[in-house]
């Protein structure tokens, strides 16, 4: 996993002890209520079964976990068959949340995400009838094959969990997210996503080809079944809400508020970027910093949170001014940043 645990601060609240950063669990948190311990016992399974499906690919569950924790979506890149997809319905199916899929095609309008009135000729009125995104999770598949008409239809939903149709305001169900998957840009038959697109997402990853040793052994388990196919609920949406919930309580010091915004700052004056880091992406970059401190047992954030977290959150939310860039060249401007950016004691 590309998470390492950290000690506790000598004489901090928390005296729980590290999480090992080579386990699949996750501690956690130091003080909870029965309730919550028995939702982070359940988060653990998600995640050890995740780990049987995507073989070779901590690194990518962890920050699925901690996008789920921080209530963001997820923007999964990289070339066909690599398990984008599979990740993605994986969890789906792992909590019991209201799922709905959408194969994202050039023909695909804004009515067919969001809905919209039909009329009903036994009652001579028009009928509102919610699309596939009044749900908990929706999965949107090859979302840069979708015209940009039809992505801006799910600007306001992934801000706000809300949609306007017809000029009325309809709420989305809580928790809402998306994780949406795409082909890398050049591929035939795609169309960029907009930079008011990518800043919606919390994450965006690359799944990444597996290590030989985790493709054979994929291989031979999956030879004659769907993994996916046999993967039950073990987590409630009430479990994840009150996850979610005590997620936001994490203490976040002034300190280390101050160092998210010092990197944005660098991020804005720095010489190989064309835009920097915007006020959205502190916010998100701290909540995701509180959810990663969560996981690893710990109810206040460390500015080592932010260190391990800052490129895969920031990576997409700046413009380099060399437009061939790819995301891998951006995210380490971002470490580098990272590293010329004064640490808070």
């Amino acid at each position: 996993m590309i998470f390492s645990a950290k000690k506790p601060l000598e004489g901090s609240a928390s005296s729980h002890p590290p999480v090992d950063s080579a386990s699949p669990q996750h501690s956690g948190p130091p003080v909870v209520s029965v309730e919550i311990g028995d939702a982070w016992t359940k988060l653990n399974e998600v995640s050890a079964k995740l780990r049987t499906v995507i073989r070779g690919k901590d690194d990518v569950i962890d920050l699925v976990l901690t996008s789920l924790l921080a209530e963001g979506s997820i923007l999964l890149e990289d070339v066909p068959g690599v398990g984008k997809t599979t990740m993605a319905k994986s969890v789906s199916r792992l909590i019991d949340l209201e799922y709905q899929r959408i194969q994202c095609t050039p023909d695909l309008l804004p009515g067919d995400i969001l809905g919209g009135s039909i009329y009903r000729p036994s009652i001579s009125e028009f009928e509102f009838r919610p699309g596939p995104v009044f749900c908990n999770l929706l999965v949107a598949d090859e979302i840069n094959r979708a015209s940009p008409r039809t992505q801006s239809a799910l600007l306001e939903a992934m801000a706000e969990s809300q949609v306007t149709i017809e000029g009325e305001r309809h709420h989305l169900k809580r928790p809402f997210m998306v994780i949406a998957t795409q082909n890398p840009a050049g591929f035939e038959g795609t169309f960029p996503l907009p930079e008011s697109q990518l800043d919606r997402f919390l994450f965006r990853l690359k799944m990444d080809y597996p290590d030989p040793q985790s493709e054979v052994d994929l291989l031979i388990e999956q030879s004659d079944h769907d993994p996916v196919s046999r993967l039950e609920p073990v987590m409630h949406v009430n479990d994840l809400e009150r996850l979610q919930t005590w997620v936001r309580s994490v203490t976040v010091s002034r300190k280390v508020a101050t160092y998210v915004v010092a990197l944005a700052t660098a991020t804005r004056n720095d010489g190989r970027l064309r835009v920097g880091c915007s006020p959205r992406g502190c916010k998100m970059l701290l909540r995701a910093a509180q959810a990663h401190a969560g996981l690893r047992g710990r109810d206040f954030v460390l500015p080592d949170d932010v260190q391990l977290l800052a490129p895969n959150v920031l990576g997409h939310r700046v413009s380099s001014r060399n437009a061939s860039n790819s995301l891998d060249e951006t995210k380490a401007i971002i470490d580098s940043v990272v590293g010329l950016t004064e640490i808070p004691v």
